[in-house]
This record gives C-alpha cells, structure tokens and sequence, in this order.
C-alpha cells in the first residue's frame, strides 16, 4: 500500500471515530467534567506511549514550545467542555453541524493576529456559513429529542469551534514541533487545569464506567490522534481537508440512527449551507476561477 493509500485510510478512520464520539458521550451518561478529566487522564497515558516509541521526548521541551502547547491546550479543554455539553442541549446533529463553523472563527483570527487578508471569496463562503446558522437558531428543536435548552446548546458548539481556533492558532506557532507531543503536552495540562474541580472521594466503582473512561482516552483520544496526525504527514492537505468532512456526515447519521432525531428542513438547509461553505474554504473553491487547494487544520474533539 503505498503511502498516499496509506495516508487516505488512516484519515477516513480517524474522522469514522470521530463522528461516534457525541454517540459515545451522551450515552455514556458521564457528568462532561468526568468525561474530560478522565479523558486527560487516560489519553496522556497512550499519547505518552506513542511518544516514546516515537523517540519525540528528548531535546525540544524548549520554553516556547511549552508556552504555545499550554495555551492550546487551555483552549482544547475548554472546546472539549463546551461541545461535550452541547450534544444533550441542541443534538448532535445540530451541534456538529454548529462546531463546523470553526474554519471561519479561524480565518477571522488569522486576520487579527496574523494579518491574514481576508477575500471577497472568504467573505462569501462565512456570509453563507452564517445564513446557516440563522436558519438553524431559527428552527424550532424536535421536542422528542433528549436536548433541554437549544439555543444554549448552539451557543456552546459554536463556542467549542471559538476555543478549537484559537488552539489551531498557537499550533501554527510551533511548525516543526511532533503533533503527537503537543497533544501529549495538551491533555496533562487539561489533567492539571480539571484538577482541582474532579471529586476524586467519589471515584467510579464498577468496571463499565471505568471501561467508558479508558475507551473515551485511549481510543477517541490516543489512537484518533495518532491515526490523525499519522494521516496528515501523508497526505498534500487538500485531501486532509475534503477527508475530514467524513466527520460530521458520519455524526449526523449516528444522530439519527442511535437516537432517532431528525433535523427539520430548516437545520436541513442550515447544516448543508454550512458544510458546503466550510467545504469551499477549506478546499479553496472559488467561483471565478479554479483555485490552488487551501486547508485549515482539521478539527480535534
């Protein structure tokens, strides 16, 4: 299989897990500060073990790539609380659908920080992207879903796709550095940030709880991210990018199957109108001409 082949299974896999995991959070019935802590907690140890093997510990735990590592991780913590939390409020469908906005959150940062130039085909994919979102705050929730407070929820995934932006920002500033290590540096500093918060006098007693928490680590956090990074030194980007849109069409059908919620037209129309603008703009289509594929990173839960 050649690398390229290689690349391309490793990426759909990668973004298949990632679409189960709103599956995986509600159903396991875990607090959201449980499932992240936790989540810390296991996924350090398994991206502690790919570390090692891959020989990344020794001599480039430099100042800067500490700083940018713990600012990101601070903000992937964060992400993670924020859409964990939506999946219960406004579906996971809906929330997916909402978290898909981030390449444009990015884009806007870029433009701040990075002085990025903002196009007028940028501008017209995130006009599109927010038509999206109008039409989905606007749709009335299926009052058969589990979801408790809709705007709310929405209000939180596109707060997660805020905090996921800002830690592809600080990744930016530290090219060169082994995805897998600063991953490894975010998940210890999210153990240290949900410390103080975790009631460890309460520990779980029965060994399913204990299995969900280990799986949540090491599968959705240790062998994702590795399939993921593994992928993306393989592949030119713009396959990353049209790969990673796997991810939400995959948790939309788990959405329905598992739970049976289907979106109404209007969050029909608003979950396509944003994915095809985050397609657009990851994929740099433009429509006066063909231009060179773009991408931004693509989204880690």
């Amino acid at each position: 299989m050649s690398e390229r082949a290689r690349g391309t299974v490793e990426m759909t896999v990668a973004m298949v897990i990632l679409g189960t995991i709103g599956w995986f959070v509600v159903l396991s019935g875990q607090p959201v500060l449980t499932l992240v802590f936790w989540r810390c907690i296991f996924g350090a140890a398994a991206l502690l073990v790919v570390c090692a093997g891959l020989g990344v510990l020794r001599g480039i735990l430099d100042r800067r790539v500490l700083l940018y590592s713990a600012l990101g991780g601070v903000a992937i913590v964060i992400n993670w609380l924020l859409l964990f939390g939506s999946y219960s409020r406004a579906s996971i469908a809906v929330a997916t659908a909402v978290y898909s906005t981030q390449p444009f959150i990015l884009v806007g940062l870029g433009v701040l920080f990075l002085s990025e130039r903002l196009t007028a085909t940028k501008l017209m994919w995130l006009g599109l992207a927010f038509a999206g979102m109008v039409l989905i705050v606007q749709a009335k929730p299926d009052v058969g879903y589990v979801g408790t407070d809709y705007l709310t929820g929405i209000l939180m995934a596109f707060g997660a796709a805020f905090f996921y932006a800002l830690t592809a920002l600080f990744t930016k500033k530290l090219t060169g550095t082994p995805p897998h290590l600063i991953a490894l540096i975010q998940v210890c500093i999210g153990i240290v940030m949900l410390l103080p918060f975790a009631d460890l006098s309460k520990l779980p007693t029965d060994a399913g709880t204990w299995g969900t928490l280990a799986v949540l680590g090491i599968f959705y956090t240790g062998l994702m991210f590795t399939l993921q990074y593994g992928a993306i030194q393989k592949l030119p980007t713009h396959l990353t990018g049209s790969i990673y849109f796997v991810y939400p069409v995959v948790a939309i059908v788990v959405d329905v199957l598992a739970f049976g919620h289907r979106l109404h037209l209007a969050q029909v129309a608003g979950a396509a109108a944003i994915l095809i603008a985050a397609a657009g703009m990851n994929l740099g289509w433009s429509l006066r001409r063909a231009a060179a594929p773009k991408t931004v990173a693509p989204a880690v839960e």
